[in-house]
């Protein structure tokens, strides 16, 4: 694995807890990254929009260029939304796939007819 994302690299998959963990750390960091993105197109909109555009139209071209900009960081952060709920969604399917596993099912005893009592 690479440097690029101690919070994950650090976890080994060693068994259900460590699966849990690592969803865990995948969800804060995709909700870390949409907050940012969101905040960030929130900023780039507002500095973008304050440039001179064209005399006539009153600054109308420069407000509709600087929101197509920064709809793709509001894009960014939807996906990075996506990404936190896929973590989760990650953790969910393993418990289901492997719930047998996880938590294996009790025998059922048959109940003994008592012929004496």
């Amino acid at each position: 694995m690479s440097n690029r994302i101690p919070e994950l690299e650090t976890i080994e998959f060693k068994g259900a807890s460590s699966i849990a963990e690592y969803s865990r750390a995948g969800r804060r960091i995709g909700r870390d990254l949409a907050a940012e993105f969101d905040q960030a197109a929130e900023e780039i909109m507002a500095v973008l929009s304050r440039q001179k555009g064209h005399p006539l139209l009153m600054g109308v071209d420069v407000r509709i260029r600087a929101r197509r900009v920064a709809k793709r960081l509001q894009r960014a952060a939807e996906l990075s939304n996506g990404l936190a709920v896929e973590c989760v969604k990650f953790n969910t399917e393993f418990r289901v796939q492997f719930a047998e596993v996880i938590a294996p099912a009790k025998k059922k005893t048959k109940p003994n007819f008592d012929f004496n009592g």
